[in-house]
């Protein structure tokens, strides 16, 4: 059977160009080189220096030449596999030109004993004859016995010579029997002896290694050695982010990477004892389709990680932004049918990381077979709850080791049905499914067309898989990595390991939906309460959660597409959701949901949510309590979904603020807590917290607007009471404080100071000085004059220690800058030059918005643009010289979108109505906006996680 999906089949790569012929003796001739250093050692062998330094000189041109010439015919015909094959050789050529110049020359042995044999020997990744352009070696110098002196100035000679050619060499020396007991007790070394290749040296001692680690280590300790390397895998995996779809992957070490090609490998060489992949088939393990299918992913892999070397000029692994657009066009990718080269490109690197993992399920099936692994459950949970074997209420399905399988090869065949059934049999009865079934469904793919889809029977089975109170996120990836999901619903196939060029989302879209289900489903059962406790407490209350379910999981089914995907999404569950068994009702609920699925996000985070005309208007846009619910459910699980540190407990704050605000509008009046209450209810939980006499706390409630109590949350609370009663305590107008976390990832800086129209734009301008770079700011004013914000910043080091000093570094600038001792328009100006990489490789159309419908008291202003250090500073700093009193600041980033909203009026108190003055502030605004982002992201405010939210 083959493992190739419909995706992987139908789509196109970009071929490099046809390959060349070229000899290997081009890229170094060691006899002439060899020639070169015989004539250097006969001339200078008196001068022992002198001849070294010649013969160095010869090794590093031939090095540099031989790199020169592979660089240039990869980038011709663009073969991967040729270049590091190439690489491997040309390192070994160099090795041995080494050896026989350090064994001629420098430590000539005429007659050598039977102790000084010794074999240079490859092992690790360089064992199996590949080097990345910038990847280090690993070397086994093997001996009979114990180390002679002649053995080991011949390695130093060696050794000191490869390290001057700048070469990051791996070495050790070891007995034939102390490579025997090592292997035996670290897995680590026995992988790299596994993958042992002789260069040079003595064949027979290398043969008798080969030949008593085969005998004594690997045949006696396959599922020892497969456990371990399974997990390791998920050890690394773990680290390196445990999905394949992260839109920045790690090229090596990532999931569906060459590490998981070359484990692969590694657990059927020593279990099936092969050398070749080819072997794996005469083994049984892989069709000759599966095998060339390895063969595409290591050539493709390859490819990618050879020019991200070469481009990066380091061995750099993770395919970053700032990269991944010169690699896609480099590959030849283009722009097409509303996905750029660098999203097509993308996508089809997902795509064969998603072979991989059908690659890594085949082995691991065979690995069964020979009961060499444990067996599998359907998650870790889920097998903990699942009874043993029962009973399947279709006979086209079997039980077999506790996994679902299929009766015969021809269940798919009779009833195309099956091919959802299967998935819906294993969330009924919390069962994995056995490689065998998942092997034949991606044979039967095609099974599914438009009947299966308007099939009544597989739709209701669907949709019960998608509202399942089991496992629905596990059992939609499956059948999403399986390629069911994408023929099942064609549009859904459209955004299959579609990755979307920012730095905002962080998996592609597909695996951003199936993420969002898995939330809501922790959220019903519970399990997210502390986390989100009005979405726990309003979730029951939804009327239909089947509708919300299936708004979620297509919300983003029309990205990728020109128009906008909120408008064009709506259109597609017009078309969809009918055959989902929806009612012409319910489908209208779906559609409005995608349609405004961004709005309460928007209005939160961007708008004054004091102000009763912004929470009219998204009151009169949402219309019913039903749609409130579901809209804010969708929301929490949407920016949860989109990747970590992207939620954070100041959004959940301004969800529920938003709300509370909205529930009684849209009930008559009525909300479960109305704004006063909810006020006295903060008031008391902080009163309760401070311990404070009642005077004292009747006094310092009574220097907050109601504002503040409805959107700060309880432990900012207390710290501000706290540094306010600092201040009056020891007659201070000016404070600051800092606080760190680890688990944020950010470090809040509260500062207390008079209020004045300035006060943002100058905190901004100490940031940028100190290099912070703001991810928040929280700006609010006490009824006696006071500012008090909280202005969180991207934490800087590991250690808390270090981030403490860092951050009174910080605080310390923005009070010199509050007291008039800096510069603020200099310095800044100095520290904002520069262009980085990372964030020049995005394009962000400037927009500045004026609207006077927005809010009854104010002008808002809203500005979008690329983020970069100092853009906050600019932006208030501008509104000052344009004078602007700031009202509140809403400062939001999207990865390296910047959208900040400014509620301001003119110095008289209203609002910003004449046209020429709005055309100057939106003149003034987009050239700040189009200034070149500089070299470190001092206003780059990209929120972080903290535990509480909506």
């Amino acid at each position: 059977m083959t493992v190739v999906s419909t995706d992987t089949a139908s789509r196109v790569l970009p071929r490099p160009a046809k390959p060349s012929h070229h000899p290997r003796s081009a890229i170094i001739d060691r006899p002439a080189l060899q020639a070169r250093l015989d004539e250097i050692g006969g001339r200078l062998g008196a001068d022992r220096n002198a001849m070294r330094a010649a013969a160095l000189e010869e090794f590093r041109t031939a090095m540099a030449d031989g790199q020169a010439i592979v660089r240039a015919w990869f980038e011709v015909d663009g073969q991967g596999l040729k270049c590091v094959s190439h690489l491997g050789w040309l390192e070994d050529e160099v090795i041995r030109a080494i050896h026989h110049f350090v064994t001629s020359w420098m430590y000539p042995a005429d007659n050598p004993s039977t102790a000084e044999r010794i074999a240079i020997v490859a092992v690790g990744g360089y064992g199996r004859g590949t080097l990345a352009p910038g990847s280090d070696i690993d070397l086994l110098f093997l001996l009979p016995y114990k180390q002679t002196a002649w053995s080991e100035s011949v390695i130093e000679a060696v050794l000191y010579l490869l390290w001057d050619l700048r070469q990051k060499v791996g070495h050790s020396t070891r007995t034939v029997n102390e490579c025997l007991r090592q292997a035996m007790g670290d897995m680590t070394i026995r992988t790299a002896l596994h993958e042992a290749r002789f260069i040079l040296g003595d064949a027979s001692l290398f043969a008798d290694f080969q030949k008593r680690f085969d005998k004594e280590i690997v045949s006696k300790t396959a599922r020892e050695f497969v456990a371990a390397k399974l997990a390791e895998r998920d050890s690394r995996l773990a680290k390196s982010g445990a999905s394949r779809y992260v839109v920045e992957p790690n090229v090596k070490e990532g999931k569906g990477g060459l590490r998981d090609l070359n484990t692969l490998f590694w657990i059927a060489k020593y279990v099936y004892r092969v050398s070749e992949v080819s072997d794996l088939i005469q083994a049984g393990v892989f069709t000759q389709r599966e095998a060339r299918l390895f063969r595409r992913c290591e050539e493709f892999l390859w490819r990618v990680r050879c020019h991200l070397h070469y481009v990066a000029g380091r061995p750099e692994e993770r395919l970053t932004f700032d990269y991944q657009r010169t690699i896609a066009q480099r590959l030849g990718y283009a722009t097409h049918n509303g996905l750029s080269d660098v999203e097509r490109f993308m996508k089809h690197y997902f795509l064969i990381a998603k072979d991989v993992g059908d690659l890594t399920a085949i082995v691991c099936a065979a690995l069964e077979e020979k009961q060499a692994k444990p067996r599998a459950a359907l998650n870790r949970f889920m097998g903990k709850l699942r009874r043993r074997s029962q009973p399947l209420e279709f006979g086209d399905f079997s039980i077999e080791f506790d996994r679902i399988t299929v009766a015969n090869f021809h269940v798919f065949e009779t009833d195309p049905v099956n091919l959802i059934r299967l998935y819906w049999l294993a969330d009924r009865h919390r069962l994995a499914i056995h490689p065998d079934a998942m092997r034949l469904v991606t044979l039967s793919l095609k099974r599914i067309d438009a009947s299966v889809r308007e099939n009544a029977e597989a739709n209701r089975l669907f949709i019960e898989i998608l509202t399942s109170r089991n496992a629905p996120e596990t059992v939609l990836r499956l059948m999403n990595e399986a390629g069911v999901l994408g023929r099942f619903i064609p549009e859904f196939g459209r955004i299959v390991a579609m990755m979307q060029f920012n730095m905002y989302h962080h998996f592609t879209v597909d695996e951003h939906l199936i993420r969002c289900i898995g939330i809501l489903s922790r959220i019903e059962s519970g399990e997210l309460v502390e986390d989100h406790p009005v979405a726990s407490e309003i979730l029951p209350t939804i009327f239909n959660r089947k509708v919300l379910y299936i708004a979620l999981f297509i919300h983003d089914i029309a990205k990728g597409r020109p128009e906008d995907h909120s408008i064009a999404g709506a259109a597609v569950a017009r078309k969809i959701c009918p055959r989902f068994g929806l009612t012409g009702g319910e489908v209208d609920t779906v559609a409005w949901l995608i349609e405004h699925h961004l709005d309460m996000s928007n209005v939160a985070q961007g708008r004054d949510l004091s102000d009763r005309g912004t929470i009219e208007a998204f009151a009169n846009t949402v219309q019913t309590l039903e749609r409130l619910r579901m809209l804010l459910v969708l929301t929490v699980c949407d920016i949860r979904g989109v990747g970590p540190g992207v939620w954070n407990g100041w959004k959940g704050q301004l969800l529920r603020t938003l709300y509370w605000e909205t529930e009684p509008v849209l009930s008559g009046g009525h909300s479960a807590i109305d704004r006063k209450q909810r006020v006295v209810i903060a008031q008391e939980e902080l009163r309760r917290a401070l311990v404070w006499s009642d005077p004292d706390f009747e006094a310092y409630a009574a220097r907050h607007y109601q504002a503040y109590w409805l959107k700060v949350d309880l432990k900012h609370k207390i710290r501000h009471a706290n540094l306010l009663r600092l201040c009056e305590v020891e007659l201070r107008s000016l404070a600051t404080e800092y606080q760190t976390e680890s688990f944020t990832g950010v470090t809040e800086l509260t500062v207390v100071a008079p209020d004045h129209p300035r006060l943002l734009s100058i905190i901004a301008g100490a940031c940028v000085i100190a290099g912070a770079n703001i991810v928040d700011a929280q700006i609010f004013t006490t009824t006696d004059g006071l500012a008090v914000d909280t202005i969180s910043i991207r934490r800087a080091f590991d250690l808390d220690a270090d981030e403490e000093r860092r951050a009174a570094r910080v605080t310390a600038t923005i009070e010199k800058a509050l007291r008039g001792e800096i510069r603020l328009g200099q310095i800044v100006a100095e520290k904002s030059q520069g262009p980085k990489s990372r964030e020049k490789a995005f394009h962000v159309e400037p927009e500045v918005i004026i609207d006077n419908n927005l809010s009854n008291q104010f002008t808002v202003l809203e500005v979008a643009g690329l983020d970069r250090p100092g853009l906050l500073y600019d932006l208030t700093a501008a509104l000052s010289r344009l004078n602007l009193n700031i009202g509140s600041a809403h400062i939001v980033t999207f990865g390296e979108k910047a959208v900040d909203a400014f509620y301001v009026t003119d110095l008289t108190g209203l609002k910003v109505t004449n046209t020429s003055r709005q055309a100057a502030i939106r003149r003034q605004l987009t050239e700040i906006l189009q200034i070149q982002e500089p070299a470190a992201r001092s206003s780059g405010r990209k929120a972080t996680q903290e535990p509480a939210g909506a």
